[in-house]
């Protein structure tokens, strides 16, 4: 390999990226000029937006509360990707927080018309098999102002827990930090609002 191979991309970024998809199971996708938007798109996603993935957290909202109306999941999804512009950051994400570890309330009329009231579950927390995870590199993220790209993003049936932030071996995670992070978190900070997980590394520290 060249002098010139020896990136950030393919020394850190591309080697986390393959450990998480070869070591603990996850899927890879890279975004940064390959992604295309619509329902059948990449990764369903209809603008760079979204930071939900819709088309795997429904079918994700399905495969773990089976036969349920079309409304309940429509609901649990809008509750999951829906946020107030007056809540701060740390709010929203506690908020959805407790929506993925309780589950989901929502109401819907059964198959004899009554009133019914669940919880639906997000995550299978007890079989870590029946969750789709997809670490997502470079993905572009649209705020009200700027665009970004977010060096790795995992998400966990569609949801974006996981945010890496990769460095070349001499750059400091300081730098991450206060160069990449702090500004992700003003220009992009709907990226966060499912947060549960912040990790810097270069390659040698994280």
């Amino acid at each position: 390999m060249s002098q010139a191979s020896y990136t950030e991309d393919t020394l850190v970024q591309q080697t986390t990226a393959e450990y998480l998809e070869t070591q603990l199971g996850w899927r890879a996708i890279y975004a940064y000029n390959q992604e295309d938007f619509g329902p059948d798109s990449l990764l369903g996603r209809t603008s760079d937006r979204e930071v939900v993935l819709v088309r795997s957290l429904r079918a994700a909202l399905v495969r773990l509360n089976p036969d349920l109306p079309e409304s309940a999941y429509a609901g649990a999804v809008r509750q999951l990707t829906g946020a107030s512009a007056a809540q701060s950051l740390a709010a929203t994400n506690r908020d959805k927080y407790a929506l993925i570890r309780d589950g989901v309330p929502v109401a819907f009329r059964n198959d004899k018309g009554e009133q019914e009231k669940r919880r639906l579950r997000v995550i299978d927390f007890s079989d870590p098999d029946a969750n789709e995870f997809l670490c997502v590199r470079e993905l572009w993220v649209r705020g009200d102002l700027y665009r970004r790209r977010a060096d790795i993003v995992g998400f966990v049936n569609g949801l974006p827990l996981l945010f890496m932030e990769c460095k070349n071996l001499h750059r400091s995670l300081k730098r991450a930090y206060e160069g990449n992070f702090s500004d992700y978190l003003d220009t992009v900070p709907h990226l966060f609002h499912h947060n549960a997980f912040v990790l810097f590394g270069n390659g040698d520290t994280a």
